[in-house]
């Protein structure tokens, strides 16, 4: 299978509909091509969602977005990869790792990079959703 991908899924803030400023990078860079779900579970630390991947049957929801130029691709991950703070310190672990992942896209299999959570979630609590967008939904209305 091929590992190279210009795509992008993102599940959380850079999602258009959480309104986040960095979405306008996104926007600038990427484009949309809809929505797609891959294996993954979502948890909470301190008020922040996270996700990492599974191997079981659990599915998270997110967007698919394709740069626009690939001239660009470098550039344009150095600065996400900066905003989901791969850049740290020596002695510092990074809070999300960059990986590239099998997301299921209009009934297809496809390829696409991930940030997924870089710490351990055994002491966080589950978030039990597949789409965030509906978690803070749901949870704004309480």
């Amino acid at each position: 299978m091929n590992t190279i991908t210009n795509k992008l899924f993102v599940y959380g803030s850079l999602r258009n509909g959480f309104k986040n400023p960095a979405y306008a990078y996104i926007t600038a860079y990427f484009e949309y091509s809809g929505e797609a779900k891959t294996k993954g579970l979502f948890y909470e630390k301190e008020n922040v969602p996270v996700a990492v991947a599974t191997t079981d049957n659990n599915f998270i929801i997110g967007e698919v977005y394709s740069i626009k130029n690939e001239a660009e691709f470098a550039w344009a991950f150095e600065q996400l990869d900066d905003y989901e703070g791969l850049h740290v310190l020596p002695n510092e672990q990074p809070l999300y790792q960059r990986k590239i992942i099998e997301i299921i896209q209009n009934g297809n299999i496809e390829k696409a990079w991930v940030y997924w959570y870089n710490g351990s979630v055994d002491a966080l609590p589950r978030i039990e959703t597949e789409d965030l967008l509906q978690y803070f939904a749901t949870k704004n209305k309480s």
